[in-house]
């Protein structure tokens, strides 16, 4: 059994997804970061960085796995699905798994502070991310132009970008222009335990497109920005 400490963010359903694509069963834990849960002495010794997602894998002594890439390759590597093992095969995965954690989040999640939750507006920060984010869905479309996932079959490398491609209209940045992207978006959303784990837990962003709803979602984002607890979350 898998304890998953998590919230509604593209980090925390990257984990959530794997999990129900592995069909392993887990306990949601879920942690309310606008009340700080994140930063409580349990969860600490569980994940030192207080961020969320982290896992503790009940089977293998209470061993504890924090940072959402590395919760990826661990259930991967338990379960020996979602990465190839082979060497080459297994680099691959992991060269697009690192693309995602060292750019599409990074750059997604400070256009997302910039454009959504900092009070004051400034221009310069939000073409900069946007565009920066915009330049990295170029580079998945030119690639996708010729495979039909990033790293051979489906893997975990899809999964972590999609968790974080499929919020482009929350981060201000458009996909028009970039088919192979889209289509790529759409299959990996048809997936049916891809759409159970977007619901460990659900995002008020996918539930519902009423304006108040998404003006409280934003102004607890913002809360957290104002408090030091940056996009790193997985706003």
């Amino acid at each position: 059994m898998i304890d998953l400490y998590t919230a509604a963010t593209p980090n925390g359903h990257k984990v959530s997804i794997a999990l129900e694509e592995l069909a392993l069963p887990y306990t949601l834990k879920v942690l309310d970061l606008g009340k700080g849960e994140q930063k409580t002495p349990e969860f600490l010794a569980i994940c030192p960085n207080g961020r969320i997602p982290a896992i503790v894998d009940r089977d293998e002594g209470d061993f504890a796995v924090f940072e959402s890439g590395a919760c990826l390759i661990y259930l991967a590597e338990k379960t020996g699905q979602l990465m190839p093992k082979d060497a080459k095969g297994r680099s691959r995965v992991l060269q697009w798994l690192m693309f995602q954690m060292g750019g599409i989040g990074p750059m997604m999640g400070q256009a997302n502070v910039f454009y959504r939750y900092f009070p004051e507006k400034i221009q310069p920060a939000i073409d900069r991310y946007q565009g920066e984010s915009r330049r990295l869905f170029r580079v998945l479309d030119g690639h996708l132009k010729d495979h039909e996932f990033l790293a051979g079959d489906y893997s975990i490398a899809d999964i972590a970008n999609w968790a974080w491609v499929r919020t482009h209209k929350w981060s201000g940045v458009d996909v028009e222009g970039l088919p192979h992207l889209q289509r790529w978006l759409e299959v990996i959303r048809a997936r049916p335990a891809v759409l159970r784990g977007l619901l460990s837990p659900p995002s008020a962003r996918d539930l519902t497109q009423d304006e108040a709803t998404a003006q409280q979602f934003v102004e607890k984002a913002r809360t957290m920005v104002e408090m030091g607890q940056s996009s790193k979350t997985g706003v």
